[in-house]
């Protein structure tokens, strides 16, 4: 993930700066403000700002003035109810805004969560960057045969090298044509001035889904969450898990609190159907349950001795 020195001093100016403030702040999120934390080959994310802390959470649940003589233990059980019982809206009085940047085919699975403010570079204004995300080779997957969505075995050999050859050379064809068309340099000067190039925004359309855009992504914590339940799941695809997987290592030292019930119960934790709950009282009671009789498909049923351990 190289970064311009401009990049980098805008970066250390930030950092470098400070502001006395009433409101509340989190020292451990302080440390990695403005920070990129690199992912996959060209991408980051990076915490640009933040509102509230566990406290917040509490305090909305409360609508109360402030901490009083309540003790931290107190907010860890009314947080883990609020979680618990899927009490979202004091959740959503938390937010933070991340600077991402990332692959476009990532940044179109992404947008599915129409719950952020998003603010993307624009290719009509700026010429892109000639950034690719080419799959490291482990990540050179055939076809599922099971799922239609997910990855098989791992290419290998000659195979292997024949797929990243061919996402490198279409990449940096697709991008000689886009410049040629362009007829611009980086500063928006005509490479040729006898020619004239043709608009950005048109120009752009033969670009490749793996060249990186990106965006400024702001979302309160109950959006967040629902976020990181899905695309930080080992089933999400990997190119976009291991964004959600930086997001909650940030989440992490946000808000302990409320991570923590968010990995207890909506991670770790599972929901039962009524025939599901009917079927574990069933084996509890010492009844020898088969799937032809537990009234769940055979999906449900196989997902349910998965969660039990029985599969």
């Amino acid at each position: 993930m190289p970064l311009t020195p401009e990049q980098q001093a805008e970066i250390e100016q930030h950092r470098a700066a400070s502001s006395q403030t009433r409101r509340a702040t989190v020292p451990a999120l302080e440390e990695i403000l403005y920070e990129p934390i690199p992912v996959l080959d060209h991408g980051f994310v990076r915490v640009i700002d933040y509102m509230g802390d566990d406290a917040a959470i509490v305090q909305a649940a409360r609508v109360s003035y402030g901490k009083g003589t309540k003790k931290i233990t107190n907010d860890r059980g009314l947080i883990r109810y609020l979680m618990r019982h899927r009490h979202t809206t004091p959740f959503e009085m938390c937010e933070i805004k991340f600077h991402v940047k990332l692959p476009v085919f990532v940044a179109r699975q992404w947008i599915r969560h129409r719950t952020a403010n998003v603010n993307e570079y624009s290719a009509r204004y700026s010429i892109l960057d000639r950034e690719f995300y080419i799959p490291a080779p482990e990540q050179l997957a055939a076809q599922s045969v099971a799922n239609r969505q997910g990855r098989g075995d791992v290419l290998q050999g000659e195979e292997a090298v024949r797929v990243l050859a061919l996402l490198r050379d279409d990449a940096a064809q697709c991008y000689d044509h886009y410049e040629e068309m362009l007829n611009e340099d980086a500063d928006g000067n005509p490479r040729d001035p006898e020619r004239q190039g043709l608009a950005r925004e048109l120009a752009r359309m033969n670009l490749p889904l793996n060249i990186y855009t990106q965006w400024y992504w702001k979302v309160d914590l109950h959006n967040l969450l629902h976020f990181l339940s899905l695309r930080a799941d080992p089933h999400a695809q990997y190119e976009i898990r291991v964004y959600a997987e930086a997001m909650l290592e940030m989440t992490r030292r946000w808000l302990p609190i409320a991570c923590e019930a968010f990995e207890d119960y909506a991670v770790g934790g599972a929901h039962l159907s009524r025939n599901g709950i009917e079927i574990v009282r069933r084996m509890l009671a010492g009844e020898d349950v088969a799937q032809a009789d537990s009234g769940l498909s055979k999906r449900e049923w196989i997902e349910l001795m998965e969660l039990l351990g029985r599969s």
